[in-house]
């Protein structure tokens, strides 16, 4: 059985070798884990890898019946959609990316409209086909926001404390709210922490954080988004693949890569490589 150390010392030399933008790995296999990094660790935008923690937090408000996957925009935002043919969208479809709304726009870019989500809205839905966005699942946060006021704040005592991840920041919108699909800024080492939930199934050592079955569903079934591998299958704000792994992964190679018993969550810098690190995570826990 490959241990920790072995493994995180085969990624160190390909990371070293290969000259790719990493700027720390923690790598678990089992109870048995290993880190390494090439510069301090700060906290880092997370990108879309942010988009994985939205999954977490419906994941709990499921739970605690402030919404169904089920639930529409309609239900709980009618002030942005009265009239609008998107009333109907569901909150799954926004984190699977599948509300068939034409609105590709990304964290990285301007508010210029007074509310995102309105905006957002008042775009028809064609179809369910996969559009990928960071809108989406700031439609879904604020969905959330509606029924628990700022998602930030809600989630410290039910992910952020118990994960011991103090103060975290989230960027966000004009109007107050967190962007949701990107702009969470966490350490590699708080990352590996929300790595660890997801290899465990929703357990922080003898906590339970989140419904076990939650986090399978993560993964459970995939869409298919027209696009060529790694990126050709999507779930609930997570990624299919490499081989039969699954993952969150956010822009420049932030990553968690879950893979049988191992989890390997890796932040950086890296624009032209990316989908070779999420293949490395696989191939030194295989």
């Amino acid at each position: 059985m490959t241990t920790a150390a072995a493994a995180l010392d085969r990624f160190v030399r390909a990371v070293d070798d290969e000259h790719l933008g990493v700027y720390g790995v923690t790598v678990r296999i089992g109870a048995d884990t290993a880190s390494h990094r090439w510069r301090s660790d700060d906290r880092e935008n997370l990108y879309s890898l942010s988009k994985g923690v939205c999954a977490i937090a419906t994941g709990i408000a499921i739970e605690e019946s402030l919404l169904a996957l089920d639930t529409t925009v309609g239900e709980v935002l009618p002030e942005l959609v009265s009239g609008n043919a998107v009333e109907p969208v569901t909150l799954r479809q926004l984190l699977t990316m599948t509300s068939g709304i034409d609105f590709p726009w990304f964290g990285h870019q301007p508010v210029p409209w007074p509310d995102l989500a309105a905006e957002m809205l008042s775009h028809p839905a064609v179809s369910g086909r996969f559009q990928y966005s960071d809108a989406s699942t700031y439609v879904a946060m604020r969905m959330l926001g509606a029924r628990a006021g700022d998602v930030r704040d809600w989630l410290i005592p039910r992910l952020f404390e118990p994960l011991e991840i103090d103060n975290p920041q989230w960027h966000r919108c004009p109007l107050g709210w967190i962007i949701g699909g990107t702009g969470l800024e966490l350490r590699t080492e708080e990352v590996a922490r929300i790595g660890d939930l997801l290899l465990d199934r929703g357990r922080r050592r003898d906590r339970r954080i989140v419904d076990p079955a939650w986090i399978d569903g993560l993964h459970a079934s995939w869409i298919d988004t027209g696009r060529p591998p790694p990126m050709d299958r999507y779930g609930l704000a997570t990624w299919a693949g490499p081989g039969d792994a699954w993952r969150l992964e956010g822009r420049y190679g932030q990553f968690v890569v879950v893979h049988h018993d191992s989890v390997v969550t890796i932040t950086g810098h890296e624009e032209e490589g990316e989908d070779r690190l999420s293949a490395l995570a696989v191939e030194v826990t295989a």
